[in-house]
C-alpha cells in the first residue's frame, strides 16, 4: 500500500513557476514508477509526466515538454514536478500516482495509487 500526498499548488501569473511535491508513505517507494496527471472540472484526467523507478527515464506530454520537469528523490520518498513558463491552460487539479510498471507510462489505468490532488491556477 502506498499513500500519496501532493503539495505546492497555488495561484500564479502566466509565465511564472511552481514546484509540486508528492510525498509517499511506505518503504517501497523506490520500486514504483511515478506519474503526474491533471484534470479540469468536467474533463478527463490527462497525462503530464512520468518517471521510472530509478529516475533514469522520464516522459512528458507534448503540451508541457520543455517547460515542466519531473524528478524524484528516493531517499526522501518524494517526486517533484517543476513547472516553468506556466500558461492559463495549465490550470487544473494536479495528481501524482504510482505504478508498478518498470519505466512509467502515460496510461492512467496502469496506476495503482493516487493522491488527493493539488489545485494549480494560472492567471492571464
Amino acid at each position: 500500500q502506498v499513500q500519496l500526498v501532493e503539495s505546492g499548488g497555488g495561484l500564479v501569473q502566466a509565465g511564472g513557476s511552481l514546484r509540486l511535491s508528492c510525498a509517499a508513505s511506505g518503504r517501497t517507494f523506490s520500486t514504483y514508477a511515478m506519474g503526474w496527471f491533471r484534470q479540469d472540472p468536467g474533463k478527463e484526467r490527462d497525462f503530464v509526466a512520468a518517471i521510472s523507478w530509478s529516475g533514469g527515464r522520464t516522459y512528458y506530454a507534448d503540451s508541457v515538454k520543455g517547460r515542466f520537469t519531473i524528478s524524484r528523490d528516493n531517499a526522501k520518498n518524494t517526486v517533484y514536478l517543476q513547472m516553468n513558463s506556466l500558461k492559463p491552460e495549465d490550470t487544473a487539479v494536479y495528481y501524482c500516482a504510482a505504478t508498478k510498471t518498470a519505466w512509467g507510462t502515460s496510461a492512467l489505468r496502469e496506476y495503482d495509487y493516487w493522491g488527493q490532488g493539488t489545485q494549480v491556477t494560472v492567471s492571464s
